[in-house]
């Protein structure tokens, strides 16, 4: 291979392209640069408008995801959707299996591959917002599932997408973004971890294919999460103890610098006797830390004749039922959802310029078409949109409800509160958190446990009334100590 034409005499595919293109579209770039090197021949040109095309026997492909398909298939005979010849199965090893009809699976895989390529195709013409709302559409899609098409692991498809929504929000934007959905972080994290080992397969063969490296976008940062502990069950509870203990303080004793053991401290500790017990100068070394440890904990612990007080969000990690903004607002509007049987669809009023907002809850069970219409009630507004069963729902109406949640009523502001009212509680101060926020740091699923109503029926936070400028907030029908959410 030498200069801009990297040929080989054996080559089965002929890809010609700008350097612009190999620039801007990173899985190009890499699927080229895995591609095998003696079997392809790539002309790049240095004109801004050299049409991307592939030459793959008596087909000439010029559209971009065709090209990346044929690559990955049969442009090699498969060699990228096979194991034994591919760091990763590109079509989920449903390319070969795919065609004169040998497998129905296959072919419906390999439809959703393109499909899902085509997805990821109009996304890079879409603004953050659209980004958003797919991140919640793939949260509900990958809850029951491991990738986007059946496969072992990541596809084109996944990789396809992945690329297409880093290009649009990476880094701290996209883990705000992702909040909660629990189902798109792990597809992120695995779609990352599989391209980082693609990258390094890619820095292999740079050698031969002389395409360089490609530059991914910075995604999520992995979560880190303490390594599984196991047991024969014939452990006491102080071992079981101890052992979790152990495997917590290795999960993070890698990020604290203060914790590295120095050689020279390593080398005066002495040996475990036998039958794996401690020394007595291990035993007697390890109470002196303990009671180090113990000493600094009780030094931060506040004094007990310190004044009370309800920390606000600003300071520090502890938050209160200030962070949410729990407004009065009204049902202007309310419809059975189309095919969720438990889920009303609703347009409420919450005093916003841009209008009412869309709402699902899942009171069907519990109220009648009718007794929904027109409802004053609470919602929690500081909540990401999010789509539920395909309506996209953008805040909750709080409820009260009995322990199985066999009894639900509404709660709801005093006669004469104003729509759009914000609900605060006595004795506590502070402005709403952002959604991005509150749905990163998990506020409501730490707030809601507390939130309540009590001996009266009144709402109540940790026995902080709800108080809006006419009064206190209610169950509707007097519900006492039951859960609102």
């Amino acid at each position: 291979m030498t200069g801009s034409d990297l040929s080989s005499r054996s080559a089965l595919a002929t890809l010609t392209l700008s350097t612009q293109t190999l620039s801007s579209d990173p899985l190009l770039a890499l699927i080229a640069a895995i591609s095998p090197p003696y079997q392809t021949t790539v002309i790049l040109s240095k004109k801004k408008d050299e049409p991307l095309s592939l030459l793959a026997g008596p087909d000439t492909l010029t559209h971009r995801n065709a090209i990346l398909r044929s690559l990955c298939g049969m442009a090699f005979h498969n060699a990228l959707d096979t194991l034994a010849s591919s760091p990763a199965l590109f079509l989920g090893g449903h390319s070969a299996s795919s065609f004169a009809g040998a497998s129905p699976v296959s072919a419906l895989a390999m439809a959703g591959i393109s499909s899902w390529m085509s997805v990821a195709s109009s996304l890079r013409d879409q603004g953050t917002e659209e980004v958003a709302t797919l991140i919640g559409q793939l949260n509900e899609y990958l809850a029951p599932r491991s990738f986007l098409v059946p496969s072992s692991g990541p596809t084109l498809a996944d990789f396809d997408m992945y690329v297409a929504i880093l290009e649009k929000v990476s880094g701290g934007a996209l883990e705000d973004m992702v909040g909660s959905n629990v189902h798109t972080r792990r597809w992120l994290e695995q779609c990352d971890a599989s391209l980082k080992e693609l990258v390094a397969v890619a820095a292999k063969n740079a050698v031969f294919s002389k395409i360089p490296i490609p530059t991914l976008p910075k995604g999520l940062e992995p979560n880190a999460r303490p390594l599984p502990v196991f047991f024969y069950g014939d452990e006491d509870a102080s071992q079981v103890a101890a052992s979790a203990s152990a495997t917590s303080a290795a999960a993070v004793a890698p990020s604290e610098k203060t914790d590295k053991p120095n050689k020279a401290d390593a080398n005066k500790t002495a040996p475990p006797a036998k039958g794996g017990e401690l020394t007595e100068e291990q035993k007697k070394a390890a109470a002196e830390k303990r009671a180090q440890k113990n000493a600094e904990k009780a030094a931060k612990k506040p004094k007990a004749d310190a004044a009370p007080a309800v920390a606000a969000t600003a300071g520090g990690d502890e938050i209160n039922i200030s962070a949410l903004d729990i407004r009065v607002g009204k049902i202007i509007k309310a419809w059975e959802h189309e095919s969720a049987e438990k889920l009303y669809c609703e347009e409420v009023d919450v005093g916003e310029e841009s209008g009412p907002r869309k709402i699902a809850s899942g009171l069907r069970p519990f109220y009648s078409l009718d007794e929904m219409q027109g409802r004053t009630v609470l919602v929690l507004c500081n909540l990401k949109a999010r789509s539920l069963v395909g309506f996209p729902s953008h805040g909750m109406v709080l409820c009260a409800s009995n322990a199985d949640h066999t009894s639900v009523e509404f709660a709801v502001p005093p006669e004469g509160a104003k729509i759009g009212e914000r609900v605060t509680f006595e004795g506590i101060e502070g402005e709403p958190e952002a959604e991005n926020k509150v749905a990163k740091k998990k506020m409501f699923e730490k707030l809601a446990p507390d939130l309540k109503t009590d001996e009266n029926g009144v709402v109540v936070w940790k026995g902080h009334k709800s108080m809006t400028s006419v009064g206190s907030c209610k169950a509707v029908n007097g519900m006492l100590n039951a859960q609102v959410a």
